[in-house]
């Protein structure tokens, strides 16, 4: 199998050849980073639901930076679900750049200059897809 000629695809498909679950580096980053979101989880069985959470949201990126063939929308629609959850918009925008982070410490020496230029370039474009850019 070739590699993607999309940066961003080709970061997860790197990723997916070292780490078969990228859910706890993210996590743990995302918790670090963001410590008030470990309390917007339920202790028991959060694990399913943040794997689920990180699935969907890898799907939706994948569509955002690629062919926009739908799943993208999942992002607008996951804006208006977690502003009724009370999560802040800036913060749900934040998992976003984290699962890039992730990746880029897991990439190591494969974290290219593409690749941040791309993740940088989608993080922008994320922002005015969900309404946060000024």
């Amino acid at each position: 199998m070739s590699a993607s000629p999309n940066p961003i695809e080709q970061s997860f498909e790197l990723a997916a050849s070292r780490c078969s679950d990228l859910t706890p580096l993210v996590d743990q980053r995302l918790f670090n980073r963001h410590p008030e979101t470990r309390a917007m989880f339920r202790s028991q069985g959060s694990e399913i639901v943040m794997g689920s959470m990180l699935a969907l949201t890898i799907e939706a990126i994948l569509d955002f930076a690629g062919e926009r063939r739908g799943h993208f929308r999942m992002i607008a629609c996951e804006v208006v679900s977690h502003d009724a959850y009370g999560t802040p918009r800036e913060l749900f925008i934040a998992f976003f750049a984290t699962i890039r982070d992730a990746l880029r410490d897991l990439l190591g020496d494969e974290w290219s200059a593409e690749m941040a230029q791309a993740w940088d370039q989608l993080l922008v474009e994320i922002e005015a897809f969900a309404g946060i850019a000024a």
